[in-house]
């Protein structure tokens, strides 16, 4: 995983956020690559297909109203693949970064896919959408750049406007990033209240691999705040979740936290 100086939690591979633009729970199925690309299709063909209707309402019904309706449908069209390519390319980046090899070249674009998401989800007025567009934006800075100056406002941003829309899987990932930035900057405390509520809100959604994740950063916490008497525990139980929920990569986490933390 990413060498990030303060534990490898700090690079959690973030797979899933939702369902590109479908942004609901797919339960034990996060990290499958195949429903996610379903979802995606699906999303598509019925906004391709509305576009259809409204375009065929203009040209043959005299309806010129219809256009636009269908420009915003091509616009959520737009920002919804934007995100979804920019996560492409930056899950490359990860698997790369992971094996070891160079960074993909095309690694930067994802920001400006993000940003242009980001753009086209507020003039739509979706709200959930530009929570999660700034989170990528975040994610970006944080994880590529590693710049947490840069990173936290977008952060916050998707953390504030996550919390507008009643979204709480973006808002758990918007506040465990903010959580990585405060450990990085040495704010144990301020670092295991974000990813407690992270945590928190990771149960309730019953986002297993999330809560398994969450915990060995909080064990990272633990260990560096004079807590090593909790870290064992807080490495059974992200085990016990992660091998449940089938989550390699997090399994993996846990057995380098292990050989770091509890020699």
């Amino acid at each position: 995983m990413l060498g990030l100086g303060r534990g490898c939690w700090i690079a959690e591979i973030s797979a899933v956020t939702g369902g590109i633009g479908y942004r609901t729970p797919l339960n034990h199925s996060w990290f499958d690559a195949t429903a996610i690309i379903e979802l995606i299709g699906v999303r598509v063909d019925d906004r391709l297909e509305k576009i259809q209707r409204l375009y065929e309402r203009a040209v043959f019904g005299g309806d010129a109203s219809a256009l636009a309706e269908a420009e915003r449908h091509l616009s959520a069209v737009e920002a919804d693949l934007a995100v979804a390519r920019g996560r492409v390319i930056h899950a490359r980046f990860l698997d790369a970064m992971s094996s070891t090899l160079e960074a993909p070249n095309n690694v930067t674009d994802a920001l400006a896919l993000f940003e242009r998401a980001s753009e086209l989800y507020r003039s739509l007025g979706d709200v959930r959408g530009e929570a999660e567009a700034q989170f990528w934006i975040g994610t970006f800075h944080q994880v590529v750049r590693h710049d947490d100056a840069a990173a936290v406002p977008a952060l916050e941003r998707a953390r504030a406007l996550a919390t507008q829309a009643n979204d709480p899987l973006t808002l758990s990932y918007a506040l465990r990033h903010l959580g990585i930035a405060e450990h990085r900057a040495g704010q144990l405390d301020e670092a295991r209240r974000y990813l407690e509520e992270s945590t928190s809100l990771r149960r309730q959604l019953g986002f297993g691999p999330g809560v398994a994740a969450n915990l060995v950063g909080l064990a990272y916490i633990a260990a560096g705040d004079g807590r090593s008497h909790e870290v064992s525990a807080m490495l059974s139980e992200a085990d016990s979740i992660a091998r449940d929920s089938a989550a390699a990569a997090i399994t993996r986490q846990i057995d380098e936290a292990r050989q770091q933390l509890t020699r």
